[in-house]
């Protein structure tokens, strides 16, 4: 029987070709099984009417989550949101949630914030990032 993990899967909506991409390569895998708690571009949540409200959504959508993902490109480096989420997953619970970075195909360069935050760091393929996640969360 496989295991269906939840996973929060951090993204840039402006390079929301990397998620799409990364979700196929997931859902490639006939032994891997995920729930998907990311906030997607048209989720409601982006009309939240604060800061505070957007990032009570954000740890809402992780609480169930095993493991956050993300996209480790150098975009992240610059994006406030993913080193919010980067807090938040290292803080904003009881218990950490692992981080999970997966390196963007053919990147020459990743973010080093999302490096240093992640638990693990894998490359882009269907088989790194399945056991990764399978690592992180047992």
């Amino acid at each position: 029987m496989v295991k269906t993990r939840n996973l929060f899967i951090s993204h840039s909506w402006s390079s929301g070709d990397n998620y799409e991409r990364l979700c196929r390569l997931m859902d490639n895998d006939p032994y891997f099984s995920y729930n998907n708690y990311s906030v997607p571009r048209d989720d409601p949540i982006h009309n939240a009417p604060n800061q505070q409200l957007l990032r009570a959504a954000i740890k809402r959508q992780m609480t169930p989550c095993h493991v956050v993902v993300i996209i480790a490109g150098v975009y992240a480096t610059y994006s406030k949101w993913i080193i919010e989420e980067i807090n938040l997953a290292k803080r904003g619970f009881l218990y950490a949630k692992p981080i999970l970075a997966v390196e963007p195909w053919a990147s020459e360069r990743t973010s080093t914030v999302v490096r240093e935050a992640a638990d693990r760091v894998v490359g882009w393929n269907t088989n790194s990032i399945v056991q990764g996640i399978r690592t992180l969360s047992p």
